[in-house]
């Protein structure tokens, strides 16, 4: 019994040393580009945010780039997304490791050794929509073109499992708008599956796994905006329509089992209930006009940036209930934040939010949402004692006292749940 006694301690132990952690949260300011006379008049910065020291720095600045738009974190690099050009930064040094030119890259995805771009522009044609490069040193492994991968702009991306899902949405162009959702085997580097959205699904802006499905953002024609689910398993869209304006860029996110969003212009935040399909909004609270969305995947705050898109940039931290508890001054629209989490140890750990709890307070029922069949789901106390492990879809802490708990899958992705 002392034995067991002692192993168990020693178990626990371990287990607290293996918390993940917010290490830094990374910012991408888009700067100021003027279209009209072509001037780049504020450059485009990785800024890097400490939520211990809660300070803020300009960590790199991307030279001669009209813009950024994503981000992507993997093992030690970070990769960047950049107007022209892809870049591999040092996740701890932000030196720039490597770059290769890619007119038009819009969003970027890991698998493996694998790094997937999308591209796409207003009123531009490109030859290829999509390419494949290696993580190492950004070689080009495989460049699709519009026969073989998508026939129009590309841009958001979701890797499940070998397939990699993306959105065509022929770069928002007026009058000839796409929804379609296309799929790209990453065993064998084939493109194909192309499922269209319908007429309320076009002009997807952003692409969310939750459970078992996706979810896009549309704008649809420029006359309102909707909510599509496609079925992974069975490749079915539906859509919901959920506002006579359109959502704009960037300003929606998972939010445990919601997508939060913000109509153009206004000033509410509005939930999207992904399990009943319905609006369950608008919220309280964050009454400002944001320029993007994240949730931090260990807390569940919600930062939010705000810009006048030419002088300014700030980036407010939210709670669950939307009160503010901080926020700092960031570049020129600051449009993708993506959040570095680690263990204890310092090593860096996979970044990503599909894995979600609800809900969240907890009744004393606990759904894991986001996790294959096969993985485990642990939680903890405060002090990382392990109080339940499982692979089920469920967590029953209805004997547990109030109080703060992590949900964690598989040690590598970490919620938390209040009871």
């Amino acid at each position: 019994m002392k034995k067991a006694l002692i192993t168990l301690s020693l178990f626990a132990s371990t287990w607290s040393f293996a918390q993940n952690q917010l290490h830094q949260v990374l910012v991408v300011n888009e700067g100021f580009f003027d279209y009209q006379t072509g001037a780049i008049l504020e450059p485009v910065t990785i800024g890097s945010y400490n939520p211990v020291s809660q300070q803020y720095q300009v960590v790199d600045t991307l030279e001669n780039m009209r813009f950024a738009s994503d981000l992507v974190i993997d093992g030690n690099f970070y990769y960047v997304a950049a107007d022209s050009k892809i870049f591999k930064m040092d996740l701890n040094t932000h030196q720039e490791i490597a770059s290769v030119a890619c007119p038009g890259v819009r969003n970027l995805a890991v698998y493996q050794n694998k790094l997937i771009a999308t591209r796409g522009e207003y009123l531009t044609t490109f030859d290829s929509y999509l390419h494949v490069y290696n993580t190492a040193d950004l070689q080009l492994i495989q460049a699709f073109d519009t026969v073989t991968g998508p026939q129009w702009a590309t841009q958001n991306i979701v890797v499940d499992g070998t397939t990699a899902y993306l959105v065509v949405n022929n770069a928002y162009e007026w009058g000839n708008e796409k929804g379609i959702i296309g799929q790209l085997n990453l065993s064998n580097l084939s493109y194909g599956n192309e499922v269209d959205l319908g007429p309320d699904g076009k002009n997807p802006d952003n692409l969310i796994k939750f459970g078992t499905a996706l979810y896009t953002v549309n704008n649809k024609d420029w006359t309102g905006t909707s909510i599509s689910k496609f079925e992974l398993a069975t490749s079915t869209p539906s859509t919901v329509n959920i506002a006579n304006a359109i959502a704009g860029c960037g300003t929606s996110a998972l939010r445990d089992d919601k997508i939060t969003y913000q109509i153009s212009s206004e000033i509410t935040l509005n939930n999207f209930d992904l399990i009943g399909m319905n609006n369950v909004g608008p919220v309280s609270g964050a009454n400002l006009n944001f320029y993007e969305l994240a949730q931090e995947p260990l807390s569940g705050q919600l930062y939010a940036s705000t810009t006048d898109f030419f002088s300014t940039g700030t980036v407010f931290i939210y709670d669950a209930t939307n009160t503010e508890i901080h926020q700092f001054a960031a570049g020129i629209s600051p449009g993708t934040i993506v959040f570095d989490i680690r263990s204890s140890a310092g090593v860096p750990t996979e970044n990503t939010t599909d894995f979600t709890v609800s809900p969240n307070p907890s009744n004393g029922m606990i759904n894991i949402h986001g996790k294959t069949a096969n993985a485990i789901v642990t939680l903890t106390d405060l002090n990382g004692m392990m109080l339940q492990s499982t692979s089920n879809d469920t967590l029953n802490i209805e004997t547990l006292p109030a109080g703060i708990y992590f949900v964690n899958l598989n040690g590598t992705s970490q919620k938390v749940i209040k009871l």
